[in-house]
């Protein structure tokens, strides 16, 4: 989605990305051997409040082959230990948003973790208007390669529109033969990951992130309010079980799912053994290149 780079929603973007910059190095200092990874997603979440943002979705923790959509679950008592973290954080303000991600190496692997940072570098380099988005990929791709790892090939970075998180274009992981023409006002998020596994990500069976699918008349009154305060709360962007306030939660958002009114986002892994990092800016693409929105 593109933005008017004089409209309020240009500075409100800005503003997103500055208070997520703060927040996500605020919480990778956080993440050490032995901390609760819900202490983490706590701190960053009420950090955004605090500084004037909403969370664009709930913080993600991928540990290890973990690529995507893992959060804590409501009293998880899971603690770090020597592996490869991924932190993914989304901060709005009025729905405008920005998206951000950094791998903390605990596990021994730095090189893999400088992999995404490096390719991460080299992609923002290109984006200017005109550029197309697989010349984007082909960067990204050939930083990792250099590297000895593999691009995820099936995630990408994506378009970030108002209330939605993932819009077109999307800005692939590799070199891509057709992609769109970036223009002045596009909003996007770019995210390599790499990994020392296969290259892709397959969907795992647990579920803590879910969001609104459509709007429903609903019997069950926990399931009833669980409904209300997504509509209100969330609208359209992702939410975290954690988050709800009626009681049987599992519960209201089983029936939910089964009635297609959300719909749940699994865990995405690689192969079991393996590891994946990840780095992602958010940019506002300008008349002479970018404006990265989520670096200090």
């Amino acid at each position: 989605m593109s933005v008017d780079l004089s409209d309020e929603s240009y500075e409100k973007h800005r503003e997103a990305g500055e208070i997520l910059a703060q927040v996500r190095e605020e919480a990778a200092d956080r993440v050490e051997v032995g901390v609760e990874h819900l202490e983490v997603a706590e701190f960053a979440e009420d950090r955004i409040r605090e500084l004037g943002g909403e969370p664009a979705f709930p913080v993600n923790i991928s540990i290890d082959e973990e690529a995507a959509h893992r959060t804590p679950e409501p009293g998880d008592d899971a603690t770090f230990g020597e592996e490869m973290i991924n932190l993914d954080i989304g901060v709005h303000v009025d729905g405008w948003l920005a998206d951000t991600a950094v791998t903390v190496d605990l596990s021994g692997h730095p090189e893999l973790a400088e992999a995404s940072e490096e390719a991460l570098d080299a992609a923002l380099e290109v984006v200017e208007p005109g550029v197309e988005t697989g010349e984007i990929g082909a960067e990204i791709e050939d930083v990792i390669d250099g590297y000895g790892y593999n691009p995820v090939v099936n995630l990408s970075g994506h378009g970030l529109g108002h209330w939605d998180q993932h819009t077109d274009p999307n800005i692939p992981n590799r070199g891509v033969a057709q992609g769109v023409e970036l223009e002045v006002g596009d909003v996007v998020a770019i995210e390599p990951f790499a990994t020392d596994g296969g290259g892709k990500v397959n969907e795992g069976s647990s579920e803590e992130i879910y969001a609104l699918e459509r709007e429903a008349s609903v019997r069950n009154r926990q399931a009833r309010q669980a409904l209300e305060q997504i509509v209100e709360e969330f609208k359209t962007l992702p939410f975290a079980r954690r988050w709800l306030d009626t009681g049987r939660a599992e519960m209201a958002l089983r029936r939910l799912s089964q009635q297609s009114v959300v719909h749940g986002y699994p865990v995405l892994k690689e192969e079991e053994g393996s590891l994946v990092s990840q780095k992602e800016h958010t940019v506002i693409v300008t008349e002479d290149g970018c404006e990265v929105t989520t670096r200090n």
